[in-house]
């Protein structure tokens, strides 16, 4: 484990990495690691999957969800600044679906409200910000190694940061609590990655340009499928940023377009999904804050618009032409 940590904090340019046993337990000890506590307030974005939210709850702190931008996303930076309070300890951004959110307004957000920033970088292995590595702007960086990701150990998370504080708080609090063995000086919990499934990604991130160049030919392939279908808008890619396609979303003009024809491809065998169904609109948070239908208009109309469609490493091309010939089919239905 020890080896794929030092490896993964070369990659990344920072001076600790620590593996955990999958991207929630990394968020989870990033909170605690940040001493967010009971009564603390975390913005998120909520169109992100659950575990982004959830992670605040753990420790008792109360995630406020911000709205996104329309064309990456990613969660709005002019929305953050409206919900600062007194009660904000961090912002968790995440990088939707392999792009970076803008970092650079969300950083000057931060410290100019003394807030710390924890990056939700799930799905963004490999990609950049400016030529800054996504993952390594913030005070902390969380990843996942889960199997749909762009790297995976199966199962299995990372926690990367330049503060030697919180890599030992991390440390600490990924195994038990104890400093050395069976010295226990904390409550802990059992977050550690195990040694096989850190060779898998000691390999992973060998192969992980590899695997980003592959989905970046499989992405510009679908755009130029796609450029002519008025009706579907193919994914924004920020100037100053670059995209590794974990998802390749595309988005529709309507909910009942996208319907149409997400169902027209289901039925001819093609694995489409929606990523993601709002966090504030789940039963759980409207029970705890009383979320309502268009308290955050962006985010809901992008997730009753967008589809994610295949795309992977050794995605063939006819087999993208039949999907975009299916939803050209799907929109004449």
């Amino acid at each position: 484990m020890d080896r794929f940590e030092k490896e993964f904090a070369r990659h990344l340019g920072r001076k600790h990495a620590l593996a955990t046993m999958n991207g929630t337990a990394a968020l989870h000890l990033a909170v605690m690691a940040l001493d967010v506590n009971p009564g603390d307030e975390v913005i998120v974005p909520s169109f992100t999957f659950i575990a982004t939210s959830n992670c605040v709850l753990y420790v008792g702190a109360k995630p406020v969800f911000a709205d996104i931008d329309p064309n990456t996303y990613n969660i709005e930076p002019e929305a953050i600044e409206k919900l600062t309070s007194s009660k904000t300890k961090a912002i968790i951004p995440v990088h939707y679906a392999g792009q970076p959110a803008e970092m650079d307004a969300i950083l000057e957000i931060a410290e100019r409200h003394g807030l710390h920033v924890i990056e939700d970088a799930a799905e963004a292995h490999g990609a950049t910000y400016k030529n800054r590595m996504a993952g390594a702007m913030g005070d902390v960086g969380c990843f996942s190694f889960y199997p749909n990701k762009n790297m995976t150990t199966g199962e299995g998370g990372m926690i990367v940061t330049d503060d030697d504080l919180i890599a030992e708080k991390v440390r600490l609090l990924r195994s038990h609590g104890q400093d050395s063995r069976y010295h226990h000086i904390t409550i802990g919990y059992n977050y550690r990655m195990t040694d096989m499934q850190a060779a898998l990604g000691i390999v992973q991130l060998r192969r992980l340009d590899w695997v980003l160049e592959k989905k970046r030919q499989a992405a510009q392939y679908y755009g130029e499928l796609l450029s002519d279908i008025k009706d579907v808008q193919p994914p924004y890619v920020a100037r100053d940023a670059t995209h590794t396609y974990m998802f390749y979303t595309v988005k529709f003009t309507k909910r009942e377009v996208r319907d149409r024809v997400m169902q027209h491809l289901d039925e001819r065998g093609i694995e489409t999904r929606v990523a993601f169904s709002p966090a504030h609109l789940q039963p759980i948070y409207r029970s705890l804050y009383r979320y309502e239908e268009g308290s955050l208009p962006v985010t809901e109309e992008c997730a009753r618009t967008v589809l994610s469609l295949p795309i992977f490493p050794h995605i063939r091309r006819g087999d993208q032409r039949t999907v975009v010939e299916s939803i050209k089919e799907g929109l004449k239905a």
